[in-house]
């Protein structure tokens, strides 16, 4: 098929936060998006820019259901398979749902698409959680991974999209199944909820309210944050890539910061009068009884010279830019949320 000739794709995790901003490019693209997600940290809000479009089918289901799986995928040519238990807060406290969600879920979408006659272009989303505690100055994919100990929490989800990459190769290896492993950095951008320990939209939510930024550790940890919209754009483009097939691709902005320089940013960028606070790993307000389960990293960097060698397409969009769209989105749920709580307030009243 062309490039740019509309089929139809099934996006796992379309509703959430990543999930969401690919379907929203992939049905400006022309394309036909079946959505299968359980709404477990995906949200039906996340898709209101395309719910009512003929060309987004939202399916409420688990990638858990392989007979679910099976008859969707058959009615597809590509699958991205987004779905997955997401944050290190969340992991820790579900690891085993966190496992049977990445690893099962994974196998029933590979085999869904291994079809003998007409077998499916599949992309499967890792993370750089599989590089572990490896702090080398820019991971590259065939760096080693170097892991803590088994009995951290941390530690499975890691080892769960290992796995999800092993299988996923297994299946080009020995079946010759067009899929694609991609390893996501930190994405960053509007939609994204600190539910589940994401660092920029708590720190935006604390700074929009004039909270304390609760910086975990000293904050002299480094990561690298990428703006959702180039992580998209990269996602496609790998999907139109016939020699990606078989490789596994870092996706990720090379340019690191340190946290506590991050939390400073945002203060600075939403004209906050926050103050920044340093909170231990062992804090009840950190990560509480589970902070036994945690370890943390010092830097994670991507190379993702891959990606442009393969596709010419390197992420592109700065952090303040990242940030401002944060921001804007956050205030604006924040004005949203004010109003709803004074009309309530205001019918409170009247009844009374």
């Amino acid at each position: 098929m062309p490039p740019n000739e509309a089929r139809r794709a099934l996006v796992t995790g379309g509703a959430g936060f990543i999930g969401s901003h690919l379907v929203e490019r992939l049905i400006e693209d022309g394309q036909r998006v079946t959505v299968l997600d359980d709404l477990s940290t995906g949200r039906r809000p996340n898709l209101a820019a395309v719910v009512d479009r003929p060309e987004l089918e939202l399916v409420e289901g688990s990638v858990l259901d392989a007979e679910l799986v099976q008859t969707l995928v058959a009615r597809v040519d590509v699958v991205y398979h987004l779905a997955a238990a997401v944050g290190v807060d969340w992991v820790m406290r579900h690891p085993l749902r966190s496992l049977e969600t990445n690893i099962q879920g994974t196998e029933h979408v590979l085999r869904a698409c291994a079809t003998p006659e007409t077998p499916r272009r599949v992309l499967i989303a890792s993370t750089s959680e599989v590089y572990g505690k490896n702090d080398k100055d820019a991971l590259a994919e065939d760096d080693d991974r170097v892991l803590g100990s088994a009995r951290l929490s941390r530690w499975f989800y890691a080892s769960a999209k290992a796995i999800d990459e092993a299988f996923a190769l297994a299946y080009w290896q020995e079946r010759r199944l067009p899929v694609t492993v991609v390893r996501l950095f930190n994405t960053v951008g509007a939609r994204q909820t600190g539910r589940y320990g994401m660092v920029v939209p708590r720190f935006v939510r604390w700074a929009l309210r004039n909270e304390p930024l609760r910086v975990y550790g000293d904050g002299q940890q480094t990561r690298c944050f990428t703006n959702v919209h180039d992580v998209v754009h990269a996602l496609i483009a790998l999907m139109r890539t016939p020699a990606a097939a078989g490789e596994t691709f870092n996706i990720g902005q090379p340019h690191e910061i340190r946290i506590i320089d991050l939390a400073r940013r945002v203060i600075e960028l939403a004209e906050s009068s926050s103050e920044l606070k340093l909170v231990p790993y062992h804090a009840e307000e950190a990560y509480g009884e589970r902070a036994a389960g945690f370890e943390d990293m010092r830097r994670r960097v991507p190379d993702a010279s891959k990606l442009y060698a393969y596709t010419g397409f390197r992420p592109r969009i700065g952090l303040d830019q990242t940030l401002r769209e944060v921001i804007d989105y956050e205030r604006s749920a924040l004005g949203r949320q004010q109003s709803a709580e004074l009309l309530s307030r205001d019918e409170l009243v009247a009844d009374a």
